[in-house]
């Protein structure tokens, strides 16, 4: 079985798992639809009745009684139709709702390495159009059902009004069928290719938004308008192409039972010259097959809407099927608290890309309470470091120990509550600044945040900001410096009260001004500690008690800052380039 395959009945079984989830509200659509198409195909039997034994034998009292059935028919289609609208509205709403938060809790639980491959346009994408693509077809299903049972219905009604008329109606229905079939397929393929152009132009628009500074900084809003029109014409290419299909099944679906219509009435209208079939029946005859005409064409529409969630559910399946690198242990070792902050890597070796490590036999030990700064050339894995021991990522050989456990033998929750970490690159949500600085404490009380700010040397622009503590930020930050982001942050590291800090060149947007304000900060803060400091500055990494130097992959000196200044010249070098940078 190739991989297209496997992702086709990958999302078949999606799908199912989907209609078995809402199965009380798909049964409701269905019975309410199923009664709303009872009371359409009722109709032009009494009609027919009416006609026959009301109208042509002029017998008034029949004629009302067929009247007020017909009257009790349009009720009941009335009061289906609505019932059958409110399940299919409910149906579409909680489907979307789900896949959405199947998408969002399953892409939380991936790892690193995932997303490191996946760019958040295409998990957008995913949770935006394709769940959308899958809920349309929970919105129709009532309605489809419905339909299928009329054709059905109908065909069974014409063959007991006047079989041979009926077959000469009916004889093209497997020539739909067959031509259904075929169109299907091909539908389902270019539907597939249509929803991956969406998802290139998805990532192209959220990496824009989100590095819109380095866009404009560098002018290069002119060629990423013409990729993304390069990327649009795909789509419009792609939409047409479905468009040409729809424009060669749809009119042949509406057409064949038009063609059905001009020999009923030809023949149909011979037969009751002849008096071999009745007037009510003549007209019965030609109001199903005129019925006929909407089911089918609806049908047609509900293939493409069955073809758009197949596709879209191999899309999600995609995340949804993403099996973790970071095994959770079924039996978690249980930290002792409060956790004491020994850090280890034992011969670790790891790369990003097979065949290439970036970490190679890797020893590091930093003892509980004691703080470490890593000076190393660019690309010598001295983040990767940082990654591993937040178990962002999992060693290739080797074991990270926490506590002297290796953190595969810990649960994921204990190790990231004991580590935390301050990248360079601060990231803040669109909440108060309260609520940045206590994200991993919702339950922090005002006074702990303040405190958290006051350490992080973020208290005077803080209140200098218009509502102070809840001032709302913009998107990511952006309305502060960069500076004033990294304090933040820090103070959401700090409230956080780690056994293990890890400052990934946390001070390096901090102006010269303030950053004496922050290095006493983290004076006070590491005090204690475990801290790891990835620095470039000479003054923060003299913050650390010991300093060690990472080339190829390992360990190559170590001491302390002013021990190394005296005796390696290859760490006098790296501080030299570092000043230069």
């Amino acid at each position: 079985m190739d991989r297209h395959d496997a992702q086709r009945r990958a999302a078949w079984r999606f799908v199912r798992a989907v209609i078995h989830s809402q199965r009380s509200g798909v049964t409701g659509a269905a019975v309410s639809g199923l009664l709303w198409q009872v009371g359409a195909v009722s109709a032009p039997l009494m009609v027919k009745e009416a006609i026959d034994h009301g109208v042509v034998s002029r017998d008034r009292h029949t004629l009302l009684i067929w009247l007020g059935a017909l009257l009790a028919v349009g009720l009941l289609e009335m009061t289906a139709g609505s019932v059958r609208h409110i399940y299919a509205i409910r149906n579409r709403a909680r489907t979307d709702a789900r896949v959405r938060d199947a998408i969002f809790a399953h892409a939380l639980r991936l790892d690193a390495s995932y997303h490191d491959r996946v760019g958040p346009g295409e998990l957008m994408s995913r949770a935006s159009s394709d769940s959308e693509h899958v809920a349309r077809m929970m919105d129709s299903i009532g309605h489809t059902i419905g339909y299928v049972l009329t054709v059905f219905a109908v065909a069974v009604i014409l063959l007991v009004l006047d079989w041979k008329l009926a077959l000469i109606v009916l004889i093209p229905l497997p020539l739909i069928s067959l031509a259904g079939w075929a169109y299907s397929r091909r539908y389902h393929a270019y539907t597939e290719r249509l929803q991956a152009s969406w998802g290139a132009a998805a990532t192209l628009v959220e990496e824009t938004v989100a590095g819109i500074r380095v866009v404009k900084g560098i002018g290069a809003g002119r060629p990423l308008a013409g990729e993304f029109r390069t990327r649009s014409s795909v789509i419009v290419d792609r939409a047409l192409a479905i468009a040409r299909l729809d424009a060669k099944f749809m009119p042949t679906l509406e057409f064949l039972p038009m063609l059905g219509l001009l020999a009923v009435l030809w023949l149909g209208g011979r037969s009751v010259i002849n008096g071999d079939l009745t007037l009510g029946s003549f007209l019965a005859f030609n109001a199903y097959i005129a019925y006929l005409v909407w089911p089918l064409r609806v049908l047609g529409q509900r293939v493409t809407t069955l073809q758009k969630a197949v596709g879209a559910s191999a899309r999600i399946t995609e995340v949804l099927e993403a099996e973790p690198k970071l095994r959770e242990p079924r039996h978690p070792i249980r930290l002792e608290r409060p956790p004491k902050g020994d850090v280890r890597l034992a011969g670790v070796r790891f790369g990003h890309q097979d065949g290439h490590p970036v970490l190679d036999g890797l020893e590091l030990h930093v003892p509980p309470g004691t703080s470490l700064a890593l000076v190393g050339p660019t690309g010598s894995g001295k983040s990767t470091i940082a990654g591993l021991i937040a178990r962002l990522y999992d060693p290739d050989d080797g074991a990270v120990l926490l506590d002297g456990h290796n953190v595969r033998d810990l649960a994921l929750a204990d190790v990231r509550k004991m580590v935390a970490l301050v990248f360079e690159e601060t990231f803040l949500f669109t909440d108060t600044v309260a609520e940045n600085i206590r994200f991993a404490r919702p339950d922090a009380p005002d006074e702990e945040v303040e405190r958290a700010a006051a350490l992080a040397g973020a208290t005077e622009f803080i209140n200098a900001l218009p509502d102070g503590y809840e001032t709302v930020l913009g998107e990511r930050g952006f309305s502060l410096s960069g500076g004033q982001r990294q304090r933040v942050a820090i103070a959401r590291a700090i409230l956080a009260d780690p056994a293990v800090l890890v400052l990934d060149d946390a001070t390096s947007a901090v102006d010269a001004t303030k950053e004496h304000e922050i290095r006493a900060a983290l004076t006070t803060v590491m005090e204690g500690r475990t801290t790891l400091v990835i620095a470039h500055r000479p003054a923060t990494i003299a913050l650390a008690d010991r300093v060690a130097v990472l080339d190829g992959g390992r360990i190559v000196e170590e001491g302390t800052h002013g021990d190394l200044l005296r005796t390696s010249r290859r760490y006098r070098e790296l501080l030299a380039l570092e000043a230069v940078a």
